[in-house]
């Protein structure tokens, strides 16, 4: 596996096809802040439209997330709270229990929880099971009120967590590999036992390159 690193600041000047065009796969990986948001957006429209695999991790789940609603669902001001707490479309919004929390040092949603993933998915057949469990560290999520909408459309909430129903993994139909999670499988994984979901990207990155 060959990586290269990209900036996502790089992408938002226009010619995001340069950076973009020679990968077979693409990961947005977890973050904080909105340095580059726009960078990464642009990524995951790319990403969909060229039918390049994709795996979003935790903010990456996000960005997803947004992209979708502004280009596919019509959300143009689409956004998450992080970002815009202002927006008309907060498809990502801050966890109940988190609104009133002003000291913010040790208060994200963490550590191990289930995830129950819906039969007949890609996340389901990658995991090859109905319940899971993996670790955590977050703050915001995805906004339940929209669910509907990104079904009619194709992105489909594919894992939650079973008690609060909160959405964990998201998946794009009719694409070889588009799959978001809100979650952090780097956590669970290693050299010797590599996570399947890792697995699982990097083989429809090979098949994407032939």
């Amino acid at each position: 596996v060959k990586l290269k690193w990209i900036y996502s600041g790089d992408l938002e000047n226009g010619n995001a096809e340069d950076y973009l065009k020679n990968l077979d796969g693409i990961l947005i990986a977890p973050g904080f802040g909105d340095r580059g948001i726009e960078g990464k957006i642009t990524a995951a429209k790319y990403a969909r439209e060229n039918k390049i695999p994709l795996l979003g991790i935790c903010l990456g789940m996000q960005i997803i997330t947004i992209e979708f609603a502004r280009n596919v669902l019509g959300f143009e001001k689409a956004n998450s709270m992080e970002f815009d707490d202002n927006s008309p479309y907060p498809v990502i919004s801050l966890m109940e229990e988190q609104k009133d929390v002003i000291d913010k040092g040790g208060t994200m949603r963490l550590g191990a929880w289930k995830c129950e993933l819906k039969p007949n998915t890609k996340i389901a057949e990658i995991y090859n099971a109905e319940l899971i469990s993996e670790r955590h560290r977050h703050r915001y999520e995805f906004n339940n009120d929209y669910i509907e909408d990104y079904e009619k459309k194709g992105l489909i909430p594919s894992g939650f967590n079973p008690e609060t129903h909160l959405v964990e993994v998201v998946e794009l139909k009719d694409h070889p590999f588009y799959v978001g999670v809100q979650y952090h499988p780097e956590y669970k994984s290693t050299v010797a036992s590599p996570h399947p979901l890792f697995i699982a990207f990097i083989k429809a990155s090979a098949n994407h390159k032939k």
